[in-house]
């Protein structure tokens, strides 16, 4: 959904998704204190998305990426339960972001901050910008109060802010800082860590471990019946976090979520969030499974490594988040020497004979139910009996 702001303000609050949700923007008085308004203020409440956005005609932004910058006043009234990330579209169908959370949330009533980004923050190799119509969008989620003014892109400028190195991030480990994940991730990190002392001091082994992202985490949601009735033997470890990238996972690696087990057999299944959120380029995720998988080799030198295939996602074969995701797939067996680590690709257990994947299995497409697990852990299950021998 989405509307012009039309005159001195607009508000959105008819998402029958999110009820509760609500969406304003704007005109305010910026830094200079004009009279007139020089500024938009957006406020959202119990939004999963909102966002305030630039469109123009097309401008040609080349002459610009060899010392451009994108430069703008922001002033942060309330984020307590709320995010920020600011974005720029690249071409057709492309667009990048740069996530502002933790840095949003510090700079809450301290008044107006002028920030500049290089251009190459956002521009990849290979992106086109030769017309760009949507230059700058501000993005908030949860519930938030901010206000932006003097919005530039200027072919040349010193930054003040810096950006993750797209080249690198799947690689670099980081915990995951979204608006969404602060309140839960690093506790859920702790309470790991302390079943895992628990168990070593117990003597109590842990002969099975799954490592992901939220499509592993739910099987606490949707089946930990099911989880207890197949894997309860093997005194399974579940280390799945909502949102998780291979970057996320490697800091969690790193910082003791394997040390004092030894597991006979970890399923891996992983990577859907680097390519959905940031549309990372595929060989970029594949670096990022590829060094998750050599920390756990280091760490875990007698655990046997199963390499799930990323899951389908999208309703059909042409969904652009499946495509992509394939072209990941079609690389992950060179990462198998099938001595240690194992691959195994379950996805056509999930899809219909043309190739179409069903709400019944995945409500949204993305995330399985409680069918979609039961036809997880089947089709899995003769080559986990193997490995766990």
């Amino acid at each position: 959904m989405q509307k012009p702001l039309a005159g001195a303000s607009g508000r959105m609050d008819d998402d029958p998704k999110l009820p509760n949700a609500v969406v304003e923007l704007q005109r305010s008085t910026g830094p200079a204190a004009r009279e007139e308004a020089d500024a938009l203020r957006l406020r959202w409440k119990d939004a999963w998305f909102s966002t305030v956005r630039i469109e123009t005609a097309p401008l040609d932004l080349r002459p610009y990426l060899a010392h451009g910058t994108v430069s703008f006043d922001l002033k942060v009234n309330e984020l307590a339960q709320g995010g920020l990330a600011f974005r720029l579209d690249c071409g057709k169908d492309c667009e990048r972001r740069i996530s502002y959370v933790v840095p949003a949330r510090a700079a809450q009533g301290k008044g107006w901050q002028h920030l500049r980004y290089a251009l190459d923050c956002f521009r990849h190799d290979g992106d086109d910008l030769r017309a760009v119509t949507r230059p700058f969008a501000l993005d908030g989620t949860g519930s938030g109060d901010v206000e932006i003014a003097n919005l530039r892109i200027d072919a040349s400028g010193k930054p003040n802010a810096t950006c993750p190195d797209y080249r690198t991030v799947s690689v670099t480990p980081e915990p995951l800082v979204e608006s969404w994940s602060l309140d839960w991730w690093m506790p859920r990190h702790q309470e790991k860590l302390a079943e895992i002392a628990r168990r070593k001091a117990a003597g109590e082994p842990t002969d099975l471990v799954f490592i992901g992202d939220s499509i592993t985490h739910n099987w606490e949601k949707e089946n930990k019946p099911l989880w207890e009735q197949l894997y309860g033997r093997y005194h399974p470890l579940n280390l799945g976090y909502g949102g998780d990238r291979t970057e996320n996972i490697l800091w969690r690696l790193q910082h003791g979520e394997v040390d004092g087990i030894a597991p006979k057999v970890a399923v891996l299944m992983f990577g859907t969030n680097n390519t959905g959120l940031r549309h990372e380029d595929p060989a970029r995720t594949l670096a990022g499974i590829r060094r998750d998988i050599q920390e756990l080799r280091k760490r875990l030198p007698d655990t046997k490594l199963l390499l799930l295939a990323i899951f389908p996602r999208g309703e059909s074969p042409a969904d652009g988040n499946r495509q992509v995701n394939e072209q990941v797939n079609r690389m992950l067996p060179q990462l198998a020497d099938e001595r240690h680590v194992f691959f195994l690709n379950i996805n056509q257990s999930f899809l219909g004979a043309d190739g179409t994947l069903s709400k019944e299995i995945m409500p949204d497409l993305l995330h399985p139910n409680d069918k979609g697990y039961r036809i997880w852990a089947q089709a899995m299950q003769p080559r986990l009996d193997q490995l766990m021998r």
